[in-house]
């Protein structure tokens, strides 16, 4: 695990391409700032170069590194921290420049991550990140000792880069066969909830995803003005309850440029999304960046494979907007449905529209049950709707559900009338 460093003080450094407006940069160095306060680190200083790419082995110009040392010798024990993903020969080439301890946008949110896992497939999926992140890193250093010996008489044996590099590969593929097994378990538990209407919601981190889970579930989860105050999916179920029960899950918030390795190892949060019926896609209406923040969610749910799924945009915190913003933000995204997560009513109207859009594909159909199987109701009682019963030989009860549940009940009983044959 990352160890814990005394340095509270950081000099951000970036590079702008051809392609990037400076408000782009700056909003960018802006959240790679909130993500350090996040760390308890404060940015004293930052440094921007124009570059065509930002290949080069030191990431920044001769003229500009030398202006970066002199700003790290100025301020006592202090970090360089660029924002962007550093290849190893440029974190390295940073390091002996300024004599620094550097890290990338990589590493602040993986150990943001670190911080803020709390359950277990969460710890064990930010370990998965973490050693592969650092793999490529591992260089040859006083820390690991002299070359070791061994592999044959003549043979020089493995150096002690090879040997840490061999044993990070071994932790990855004991942490992904438990996260196997976990995911496993994970998808149990999704299928007995198969029945059950599935919304995530989804969003940039600091959006208000937790107030909002909050408002449409009364669950206590953990709301906090700061990126990633949480990164474990939270699952209620909507209140007032419904019949059959909708599923409310609050899934890890984005941020531009998340990492592909957490991309790759967060299944756990990403797999609610992509089984999700419905996603409510939450910005932060106050926020300037706001059309970049939906352009990174839009991105990041393409990619994990749920871009087809249904999509509310919901612009929260709009009890800070005055009258004419919320005209300009209504103009602007005629589509979204605009709400404070705070607003009782707001919560109510929502709860509304999620319960219609899923009652739009429910059907209503008569079943006759004999008596001694009406078990196979009381086992889906969860899952369906009775809109009538009559008693005769038989029962003759309406049921409202799902097509796929009442395909369900269908198979049941079919089993039971093949069984008696």
């Amino acid at each position: 695990m990352f160890a814990a460093s005394s340095v509270r003080t950081a000099i951000a450094i970036a590079v702008q391409l051809p392609r990037d407006s400076e408000r782009e940069v700056e909003a960018s160095l802006s959240e790679l700032k909130q993500l350090l306060a996040g760390l308890e680190i404060e940015v004293v200083g930052t440094l921007v170069q124009k570059r065509p790419n930002a290949t080069s082995a030191s990431l920044l110009g001769e003229g500009k590194l030398a202006e970066l040392a002199q700003l790290v010798a100025a301020v006592s024990g202090g970090l360089v921290v660029a924002d962007a993903e550093l290849s190893p020969a440029q974190q390295r080439s940073l390091e002996l420049a300024t004599g620094a301890e550097v890290l990338d946008r990589t590493a602040v949110i993986l150990r943001i991550f670190e911080r803020r896992a709390r359950t277990r497939a969460a710890r064990l999926e930010v370990e998965l990140a973490r050693l592969t992140y650092a793999l490529p890193r591992i260089r040859e250093d006083r820390s690991l000792g002299d070359r070791e010996g061994g592999g044959g008489r003549a043979g020089r044996g493995h150096s002690n880069v090879e040997l840490k590099k061999q044993a990070h590969r071994e932790q990855i593929a004991a942490l992904r066969a438990e996260l196997v097994a976990l995911e496993a378990s994970a998808a149990a538990r999704r299928q007995q909830r198969r029945a059950s209407n599935r919304v995530a919601i989804v969003g940039y981190t600091n959006a208000g995803k937790s107030s909002l889970m909050h408002l449409l579930t009364g669950s206590q989860v953990l709301v906090r003005d700061s990126l990633f105050a949480t990164l474990d999916t939270t699952v209620r179920k909507l209140v007032p309850p419904t019949q059959p029960p909708i599923v409310i899950a609050d899934t890890v918030g984005f941020v531009r440029r998340l990492p592909h390795a957490l991309v790759a190892s967060f299944r756990s949060t990403l797999d609610e999304v992509c089984d999700a019926s419905l996603l409510l896609c939450v910005v932060d209406a106050t926020d300037p960046e706001l059309s970049e923040q939906l352009e990174v969610t839009r991105r990041v749910l393409a990619e994990v494979g749920a871009g087809e799924t249904p999509a509310w945009l919901l612009c929260n915190k709009i009890d800070r907007l005055d009258p004419s913003q919320r005209e300009h933000l209504a103009e602007r995204y005629p589509e979204a449905l605009q709400l404070s997560a705070h607003s009782a009513a707001d919560g109510s109207e929502l709860r509304d529209r999620i319960s219609a859009f899923f009652a739009v594909s429910h059907v209503t159909e008569l079943f006759e049950i004999p008596y001694e199987r009406q078990g196979v109701l009381a086992e889906l009682r969860d899952e369906i709707q009775l809109e009538s019963t009559e008693y005769a030989d038989t029962m003759r009860v309406v049921i409202r559900a799902p097509p796929e549940t009442l395909a369900r009940l269908k198979s049941r009983l079919a089993r039971g009338d093949a069984k008696r044959r």
